[in-house]
């Protein structure tokens, strides 16, 4: 039975890559120098081997600084290229090992806890950047709001002056629309506080936490992609050739290994504090949301006030032209 011939493979321009880099490494042997009599382009029977030259007081050239400097540059360039290599290598396999488990054809590692929880902070995060996109808004509207009942204040204020029969009116609509500004720029701290903490919690803590899973899901694939590699060259032949690959495959899969491990570990740990803290935190601003906009529709400007003092809250000093923004302690 004649032999198989073997297409070209995604592997060939790797091989030529490693002829070249051999001839990058080896380089000129300088044991091999040899001395030729009669100057150069002298006969071969001239040629004396420099190994057998002893005591003739002779010495080895100084290497030049240009010498120097081109094997620094080679050594450079020979230490990128192997950088190169491994990325492309371990990118093919990596690419392979996804493809196969899209189509179905390859084995995945699966951790349901871990991939459940996951899969619920993202879901949480979603739910928390709509409360948070919500929260701007409302910010954003009464905060127009303040500024309506501020200008109209003014207004009121302005007419109670140049309306003698109508003065008493307009000064209490007046009075009233400064009163209001004025609750409102309070309840503004409250939900500026609100806003910031929940914006800390999902673009800062969330998302940390989440760049720790795309660097497990990587190394996931990773492994398992080195795993399956692993597995097909142990089911085959046991040559020399074959010998060598597989410890070089057993050495790869163990420290895709050990870094899989480590990572789902960390996620494990952050899954966890990230849970401590979301409830700690949303405990805190669901109850001062609450607290301070009761009490502003209500009316209890006492209660707006000993909201803010609860939570440390204290706004800009009275007399702004602008409602007073959040100043944290």
């Amino acid at each position: 039975m004649p032999p198989r011939q073997r297409g070209a493979t995604p592997f060939a321009p790797w091989l030529a890559m490693k002829d070249l880099q051999q001839v990058m490494v080896s380089g000129p042997n300088l044991n091999e120098t040899s001395i030729v009599s009669g100057g150069y382009g002298g006969t071969a029977e001239g040629i004396i081997p420099t190994s057998t030259v002893k005591g003739s007081g002779l010495h080895p050239p100084h290497p030049s600084p240009l010498a120097t400097g081109d094997e620094a540059a080679r050594g450079i360039a020979v230490e990128k290229f192997d950088i190169v290599k491994k990325w492309g290598i371990n990118t093919y396999k990596c690419t392979k090992q996804l493809i196969s488990e899209r189509f179905g054809r390859g084995s995945r590692t699966v951790d349901l806890e871990l991939e459940t929880q996951i899969e619920l902070l993202r879901d949480t995060k979603r739910k928390y950047e709509c409360v948070l996109q919500l929260a701007r808004a409302l910010t954003h509207h009464f905060y127009s709001l303040v500024q309506t009942q501020h200008a109209l204040g003014d207004a009121f204020s302005d007419l109670s002056q140049k309306s003698p029969e109508l003065q008493e009116e307009f000064g209490c609509n007046a009075e009233t629309q400064k009163l209001l500004c004025k609750n409102g720029e309070t309840l503004l701290g409250a939900v500026n506080f609100f806003v910031s903490s929940i914006n800390t919690l999902v673009n800062k803590t969330m998302e940390d936490t989440l760049m720790t899973v795309k660097q497990y899901e990587t190394a996931r694939l990773e492994y398992d992609a080195y795993r399956t590699d692993l597995e097909e060259l142990s089911m085959g032949p046991r040559d020399t050739t074959t010998l060598c690959r597989l410890d070089a495959a057993q050495s790869h899969f163990q420290s895709h290994k050990e870094k899989y491990e480590k990572l789902r570990a960390d996620v494990a740990i952050k899954l966890k504090f990230l849970e401590e803290n979301k409830i700690k935190v949303m405990h805190k601003q669901l109850l001062l949301f609450h607290n301070a906009v009761s009490a502003y529709f209500a009316g209890n400007q006492q209660q707006l006030v000993q909201t803010l003092r609860q939570f440390n809250i204290k706004l800009k000093t009275p007399g702004a032209e602008k409602p007073s923004w959040l100043e944290e302690q």
